[in-house]
């Protein structure tokens, strides 16, 4: 039945969206992390990357995490000479960690989830009304 299909592909967009959300999280507890010697990197961004799966066995396309990838982008720098891991310049490199854009990561995260989530909800209850007026 084709409800049974919608549901296994707003499950399978949940399941992705889940782990975005914990991706985000590692980067936000790390935004604020230095290296701990001079020289060393300090953590770095990670993204999720999705990639379509196609069920063969229940004819659709689902959605999974292909990977989870490092934001290549550059470390920001703060002059802090008393710091322990400041380089000969006096310079920490700090995560390449935007709190503001994982904020709204998150949030679109959030809204993906309770689409899907809804979409579930909408299919079992079509489901459910069929089944009554089968019984009727």
């Amino acid at each position: 039945m084709d409800l049974y299909k919608s549901m296994a592909v707003s499950a399978s967009g949940m399941k992705a969206q889940g782990t975005r959300l914990k991706v985000i999280s590692e980067n936000l507890a790390n935004a604020n992390t230095t290296a701990e010697t001079p020289g060393d990197l300090p953590y770095r961004r990670k993204t999720v990357i999705f990639k379509n799966e196609l069920d063969r066995a229940m004819d659709v396309d689902k959605v999974r995490v292909g990977k989870v990838d490092v934001d290549k982008s550059d470390f920001q720098r703060r002059f802090d000479p008393s710091h322990p891991s400041a380089d000969a310049d006096g310079y920490v490199l700090l995560p390449n960690v935007n709190t503001v854009v994982e904020a709204m990561d998150m949030r679109e995260a959030q809204r993906s989830y309770e689409a899907n989530l809804s979409a579930i909800d909408t299919a079992r209850q079509m489901l459910t009304r069929t089944i009554d007026i089968l019984r009727a």
